[in-house]
Order: structure tokens, then C-alpha cells, then sequence
């Protein structure tokens, strides 16, 4: 058995660039960044940065070019492709690519913007905006709206 899956949380570094395949397949290419913040061995906080090439296909990509925009923080699940090309030099090149399946918008456009957030405190939280490879048409994004506090069961 095998496994090809990848999860990432990131912020996009570009907003999404759509082209069409054949004249009407879209595909929609970005760049994504990931920090893992560490310390060193001086005791000092180091961030370590990664960009990851991100593709998505057909509605996927639909989705990206409506909602996503640079900076934008995102959930994204979707699978390592690695393709190769010969070069007018006639040499190899590599690229090393993640095929989206799932992105979800974990905030809101206002959290980045800097504005504040009104939610009423009677009203459940609502799922944040989630489109997949799967999904037949482009959601519209849901309301964000933070989650209440959880109770504090714990015995100590």
C-alpha cells in the first residue's frame, strides 16, 4: 500500500494565477509559504520558511480565483507531483509541485485587512469556507465567525 498526501498550513505568497487548458479546463497555479519557528542553539527564535508550487484543477481552481488573494492564510490537503522538461539548451529540468484537493480559507478578508470582526454571541460558529477538487460548484465562502470558548473540565 501506498500514500501520497500532503497537509499544509500556509499563507499564499501570490493571488492565484488562472489559465485554461484547451480552452476550457482552468488550472490555477500560486505559491504558498509555510514557517516552522525553532530555536537555536544560541537560545535565539529562528523561523524556517518553505515555498511549496501549488496547482488546482477544473472548480478548484474557480474557487481560487474568486476567493484566494496574497497573504491569505489557507488550509490545503492535496498530493507531491515531481514533473520534468527538456530545456532549449537541451537539459533536464525539474519541478517539484503540490496538486490541490481540498483548500479552506481558515480567516476571514477583515482579519487580514485589520478590521474587526462583529459575530453575534448568541449565533453558532460557522465553518469556514472549504471548497474541494470533489465539489461540483464554487461556494460561495461562509461567515467567519469564531468559536465560543470551551468549558474547563480540567481536574487540576
Amino acid at each position: 500500500m501506498y500514500l501520497n498526501k500532503v497537509m499544509l498550513i500556509g499563507r499564499l505568497g501570490v493571488k492565484p494565477e488562472v489559465r485554461y487548458v484547451k480552452e476550457e479546463t482552468p488550472v490555477a497555479t500560486f505559491r504558498m509559504a509555510t514557517t516552522e519557528p525553532y530555536r537555536g542553539k544560541d537560545g535565539e527564535k529562528h523561523e524556517n520558511t518553505e515555498w511549496h508550487n501549488i496547482v488546482a484543477w477544473r472548480n478548484l481552481a474557480k474557487f481560487c480565483e474568486t476567493y484566494l488573494d496574497k497573504g491569505m492564510l489557507i488550509y490545503l490537503e492535496g498530493r507531491i507531483q515531481t514533473r520534468s522538461w527538456q530545456g532549449q539548451d537541451n537539459t533536464t529540468h525539474y519541478t517539484t509541485e503540490i496538486l490541490a484537493d481540498v483548500i479552506r480559507m481558515m480567516e476571514p478578508k477583515s482579519a487580514r485587512d485589520g478590521q474587526p470582526i462583529a459575530t453575534p454571541s448568541a449565533a453558532p460558529a460557522q465553518p469556514f469556507a472549504e471548497q474541494s477538487a470533489q465539489t461540483q460548484a464554487v461556494a460561495e465562502p461562509t461567515a467567519f465567525q469564531p468559536a465560543a470558548e470551551p468549558e474547563d473540565d480540567l481536574p487540576f
